[in-house]
């Protein structure tokens, strides 16, 4: 009976001379779909790229695990890094002092994000050292008089300083006198300048070596404000974050890149599926298309219901002739879409068509991620929109009746 079936769909699809407009509405529909998926699959791709291209930078300059101690600053660092360097997963570590201050030199002042790190563990946990454009972050571990920063270009060039220049740097929350607070004041030399690509950390933020970071920031000798942490797998940072929790106790609070920049990437999040959603709709114009279509059909083959009917075809059999037709149209469709979507990416990806400009974008050219959950969803997507489309349509022709079609005849 199943062949039955196809073998009347697939004819009903083969255009005659008197059908050729119900068959380019077909042929309109299958076109829909195929756009529909295509431009589903180019777009989510470039987004997922771009997204993936913002997270390589932010936890490029940040480390993917960020320990702090619930008491302040952790005194004992060498004995927390022994303990989470045996926990699966972990890849490296460093210590790490933060502080904000002000900088002034010759061409200005501005406020100034400062990290206080150690140039040879943080190389293996953060990306700051291949975006150094003058010097190198192993000046931080030179002794120097005055010590060295590393300054964001951007700050550099607000400030007019250059590599070799003197800033100066005031803490506000130096120690107390009978005349108030007094700020702390420190010398710095610039030893070089970073570039991210990202205005927020190339604007307002400067590298300095432990021993400057502590006696800026007033901490003890040995004492840091957190413990950075690279993993192996990004996408299991939060796992990681769970079982040094649980090897540290609750003294510490741990917390993963996803936790970090949870607002922005919930955001980005939202926009995919909001993208998802208004492409959607080409593929349910198509959809559309394909109900009229077998709307059509229905109607120039009414006489042929009747005589299948009085042949002894029953309802779900005239059914799922209709069914079987949108079925067709919105394989076709998908398959098509398909392929043409992963040939558009796979081009855009090798050949570098497009190129974005770099002072506005983090990457050269458009960055291309084909997720294959993203394209799963898209085909499945598609194929339920268009099998929902054929349901009005096969409905309508299993209500035909035999003796009131053929009594017109």
């Amino acid at each position: 009976m199943a062949s039955f079936e196809w073998f009347v769909s697939l004819r009903y699809l083969r255009a005659k001379r008197k059908q050729k407009f119900i068959s380019l509405i077909t042929l309109i529909s299958i076109l829909g779909v195929a756009v529909g998926v295509m431009a589903l699959i180019v777009v989510l791709s470039v987004f997922t790229g771009f997204t993936e291209g913002l997270r390589d930078q932010i936890i490029g300059v940040n480390s993917h695990l960020i320990i702090q101690s619930y008491n302040g600053a952790i005194d004992d660092a060498d004995a927390v890094m022994a303990k989470t360097a045996t926990v699966p997963g972990v890849v490296a570590q460093t210590p790490m002092i933060y502080t904000q201050a002000l900088i002034t030199a010759a061409g200005g002042s501005s406020g100034v994000v400062l990290r206080g790190i150690d140039p040879n563990s943080a190389a293996k946990v953060v990306t700051i050292a291949e975006k150094m454009t003058n010097g190198s972050l192993d000046s931080l571990q030179v002794t120097t008089n005055p010590p060295a920063i590393v300054l964001g270009e951007d700050l550099a060039r607000q400030l007019q300083v250059f590599p070799g220049e003197r800033v100066q740097l005031l803490a506000p929350d130096g120690p107390l006198s009978p005349m108030g607070v007094l700020p702390r004041v420190r010398v710095g030399m610039v030893s070089g300048t970073f570039s991210t690509g990202m205005n927020e950390f190339d604007s307002n933020m400067g590298y300095l070596g432990l021993d400057m970071a502590r006696s800026l920031a007033g901490l003890d000798q040995e004492s840091v404000h957190a413990i950075e942490v690279r993993v192996h797998n990004v996408e299991a940072a939060d796992s990681v974050a769970a079982a040094i929790r649980e090897r540290l106790g609750p003294s510490y609070a741990v917390r993963d890149w996803m936790q970090l920049n949870q607002n922005l990437f919930a955001a980005l999040k939202l926009e995919k599926l909001g993208l998802f959603i208004a492409l959607d709709l080409i593929i349910l114009v198509a959809a559309l298309n394909i109900i009229s279509a077998l709307i059509m059909v229905v109607m120039e083959k009414t006489r042929d219901i009747a005589i299948l009917k009085s042949m002894g075809a029953t309802t779900s059999s005239i059914m799922r002739i209709f069914f079987y037709q949108g079925l067709v149209i919105g394989v076709v469709g998908t398959i098509l879409g398909l392929c043409s979507g992963l040939a558009v990416c796979s081009l855009l990806k090798r050949y570098k068509i497009i190129e974005l400009p770099s002072n506005v974008y983090p990457m050269s050219t458009i960055p291309i991620k084909v997720v294959p959950a993203d394209v799963s969803i898209i085909v499945i997507s598609a194929l339920l929109i268009t099998l929902a489309a054929t349901l009005y349509p096969s409905w309508k022709a299993a209500r035909v009746r035999p003796a009131e079609a053929l009594s017109y005849e």
